[in-house]
């Protein structure tokens, strides 16, 4: 074999070679969540001084078009100088989004959810310290033939006081993909139904949000007062 034809096939390898170095890193970026955002999040109650809580959803998920899974990290931060004693976070969906499991937490008794959600579970956190912060993981499923929205309340541990409360904020996306193995949507971003029925349109913008939450969300989505949706709704305490 030449030294001309030697060197033409191994530079073929290396392009090669290259090549699936380029497919394996792009398909394992495409599993990974984007940064997180705290959009659609609002103080509700005054934390005590020096503690500042607030949370994180990622900008971008996907969803298994024939499971319907989807995998969603839920953070909570102290972006405060001081500890936060004994705190908790709820997780809550609504309409398409439903929460299956949260790792370390319990579910909420169908009981204790909030008017027009249909899961939630609560992740009881003893303490978090000034700085610190920590993380979730969410197995839910998204019916993208509807709006689908997650909600994340951090409480007191006896849940008479809401510090902060990012939501119900919905996923989705404009632009949908039925005959892709995986849907991405975004944060803040009104779902767009796959195959809406016959009888009923996409919805879109305010209105869809007060429509099945009734008074209740309509207190929720209203700025300064949406602590009230959840301790208004269920006068008794739910144990974290």
């Amino acid at each position: 074999m030449s030294s001309r034809r030697t060197t033409a096939i191994a530079g073929s390898l290396v392009a090669a070679s290259f090549s699936a170095v380029l497919i394996l890193s792009a398909t394992a970026g495409a599993d990974e969540q984007g940064p997180g955002s705290s959009e659609g999040g609002k103080v509700i109650d005054e934390a005590p001084a020096g503690v500042e809580l607030t949370t994180e959803l990622p900008e971008k998920i996907s969803v298994d078009n024939s499971s319907q899974e989807t995998d969603i990290t839920a953070t909570v931060k102290n972006e405060g100088t001081k500890d936060s004693g004994e705190i908790r976070l709820l997780v809550v969906g609504f309409d398409g989004l439903t929460v299956k499991n949260v790792e370390g937490c319990s579910a909420i008794e169908e009981s204790g959810l909030p008017e027009g959600s249909n899961s939630g579970f609560s992740c009881p956190i003893d303490n978090l310290p000034a700085g610190e912060s920590k993380s979730y993981a969410v197995d839910a499923t998204y019916d993208l033939s509807k709006t689908g929205k997650i909600c994340l309340p951090v409480q007191t541990g006896d849940g008479k006081k809401t510090y902060w409360q990012q939501g119900p904020v919905p996923f989705g996306t404009t632009n949908p993909s039925p005959d892709a193995p995986a849907t991405p949507l975004l944060l803040g971003t009104d779902n767009t139904p796959v195959a809406p029925g016959a009888d009923e349109l996409p919805k879109t913008g305010l209105g869809r949000d007060v429509l099945p939450l009734g008074a209740a969300g309509a207190t929720l989505i209203a700025a300064g007062t949406a602590g009230l949706w959840w301790s208004q709704r269920r006068p008794r305490r739910m144990e974290g």
